[in-house]
C-alpha cells in the first residue's frame, strides 16, 4: 500500500539557512505576480454582491420586514453553496454506485459544507484583494535548495496559493506561484509561463524544481513536461484535482480551454500521444471521490504514478489538506521522489 508520512525537518539546507540569516534569501520577486484580470473581475464581483446585500438589507429594514433582511442578505452572500449542492447532486447522479467510487452521505455533507466555507475565502478575498500579499522568494546569490512551482487552475490566480505561499515563506522554500493569463486562453498558451518559471528558479536554486498545479493547471504541466527539452528540468510533477482523462462537468464548458477538458477531447488525445512511456512515474497525483468539479474520481489519476485520494474533500478544498502539502514537503527531502512505502 502507497502512503506518506509528515516532513519533520525544515527543507532548508545549511548553507541556504546561513545565507537566510543574512537576509539573502529575503529578496522576492515580482516578476509572475502583476495585478491580474481575473483579480479585476473577481473585485468587481465581490464588491456588487456587498452592494446588493447591503441594499437588500437597508431597504427590507426600511420597510420594516428585517426577516426578510436577513434572508435575501443571505442568499446573495451564501448562495454558491446552492449552487455547490447541485453539482454535488450531479457528481452522485453521474458516479451512483460504480464500484471504488463510493462515499457515503457524511463524507458528502463534509465536503459540501467544507467547500462551501473554503470557496469564498479564495473567490471574495484572496484573489481579488491578497493575490500579491505574498510576492515569489527567490535567492540573489545561487543556493543549492530545490524550490517550487505552483499552478493554479481556471478563474483563479496566484492569490489561490496564498495559505501554501505562507507556509513556504516560513519555511525558506523558495518558490515562484504564476499567473495564466489571459482567462479564456487555452492551455498549451499557457506551457510558456511554466517554462519561464522554471528557468528563472533553476537558476536560483541549481536543482530542478518541484511543480504542483491544481485542476487546470495540472495539465498545463503535463503539456509542459511532455516536450522531449523538458524531462531533466524538473523533480517531480505533483496534481491536485487535475481532469487528467477529462471531467463529465467540461460538458457545461463553453470556452475552447474547457472543450479541452472533456473526456476524449482532442487536445487530451494528442497529449497522451506526445508522451513517452513512463511518462507518469514522476508523477503524484491527489484525488477525491467527492470532488466537485472533476469527477468520475478515476479522471484525476494515471496510470503508473503515485495516485492518493483525500477522503471526503471537495475540489477546491483538497489543495488545503493538511496530507498534501505534507506531501511536498516530504517530496522537496527526497532526491529519489519515489512513494515511500508503508
Amino acid at each position: 500500500k502507497v502512503g506518506h508520512r509528515q516532513a519533520t525537518s525544515n527543507p532548508v539546507n545549511p548553507l541556504a539557512e546561513m545565507l537566510g540569516g543574512f537576509g539573502i534569501l529575503e529578496v522576492e520577486s515580482r516578476d509572475f505576480h502583476e495585478p491580474t484580470m481575473i483579480a479585476r473581475l473577481q473585485q468587481v464581483i465581490t464588491l456588487s454582491l456587498l452592494f446588493v446585500a447591503a441594499l437588500a438589507v437597508f431597504v427590507s429594514t426600511h420597510e420594516a420586514h428585517t426577516g426578510w433582511a436577513v434572508v435575501g442578505g443571505l442568499i446573495v452572500l451564501f448562495g454558491h453553496a446552492i449552487f455547490l449542492g447541485i453539482e454535488f447532486f450531479l457528481l452522485v447522479i453521474v458516479t451512483g454506485n460504480s464500484p471504488g467510487l463510493r462515499f457515503g452521505a457524511l463524507a458528502m455533507m463534509r465536503a459540501w459544507l467544507g467547500e462551501s466555507l473554503q470557496a469564498p475565502r479564495v473567490f471574495y478575498w484572496r484573489q481579488p484583494f491578497r493575490s500579491e500579499k505574498w510576492p515569489n522568494r527567490l535567492p540573489v546569490v545561487p543556493v543549492p535548495q530545490r524550490g517550487v512551482i505552483l499552478v493554479h487552475g481556471l478563474l483563479c490566480n496566484r492569490g489561490f496559493w496564498n495559505p501554501w505561499m505562507a507556509k513556504l515563506h516560513a519555511c525558506g522554500t523558495p518558490f515562484i506561484a504564476v499567473n495564466l493569463e489571459p482567462i479564456s486562453g487555452v492551455i498549451d498558451g499557457d506551457v510558456a509561463s511554466v517554462d519561464a518559471a522554471v528557468a528563472t528558479i533553476t537558476r536560483s536554486t541549481l536543482q530542478p524544481p518541484l511543480l504542483v498545479g491544481h485542476s487546470r493547471g495540472g495539465l498545463v504541466l503535463r503539456a509542459w513536461a511532455a516536450q522531449p527539452q523538458n524531462v531533466k528540468r524538473f523533480h517531480r510533477i505533483v496534481t491536485i484535482g487535475t481532469p487528467h482523462s477529462g471531467t463529465w462537468m467540461a460538458r457545461f464548458a463553453t470556452s475552447r480551454s474547457g472543450a479541452e477538458m472533456r473526456p476524449d477531447s482532442a487536445w487530451l488525445t494528442s497529449l497522451r500521444a506526445l508522451e513517452s512511456a513512463g511518462a507518469y512515474a514522476r508523477f503524484t497525483c491527489f484525488f477525491s471521490r467527492c470532488d466537485n468539479i472533476v469527477f468520475p474520481a478515476t479522471t484525476a489519476t494515471l496510470s503508473g504514478a503515485d495516485n492518493r485520494d483525500v477522503p471526503a474533500s471537495a475540489h477546491i478544498q483538497m489543495v488545503f489538506a493538511p496530507k498534501v502539502f505534507d506531501e511536498v514537503q516530504r517530496l522537496l527531502t527526497n532526491n529519489t521522489a519515489g512513494p515511500t512505502q508503508v
